[in-house]
């Protein structure tokens, strides 16, 4: 992310349940190591809109709206199959 963020973009990311929280629970060493992430996801309002900003971006790294790096790369190839 270039350093451009939308307005829009700014108003999902305050509405996260992840806001607040150490970022480092977002990027574990493992995806085995998720769980916490994943849970907070869980309960987060703007949970999709977190998940298709991350898979617009292909975030490489941590948790997006609880998913993975490669539950993301798994969603994106399905997409590609079903297009």
């Amino acid at each position: 992310m270039g350093g451009d963020v939308s307005i829009h973009e700014l108003e999902w990311r305050m509405l996260g349940a992840c806001r607040g929280l150490d970022a480092s629970i977002f990027y574990p060493d493992s995806d085995e190591d998720a769980e916490v992430a994943t849970q907070v996801c869980e309960e987060c309002g703007v949970r999709s809109l977190c998940l298709e900003y991350a898979l617009a971006q292909r975030e490489k790294a941590g948790v997006w709206g609880g998913a993975t790096e490669r539950e993301r790369r798994r969603i994106l190839r399905q997409r590609r199959r079903s297009a």
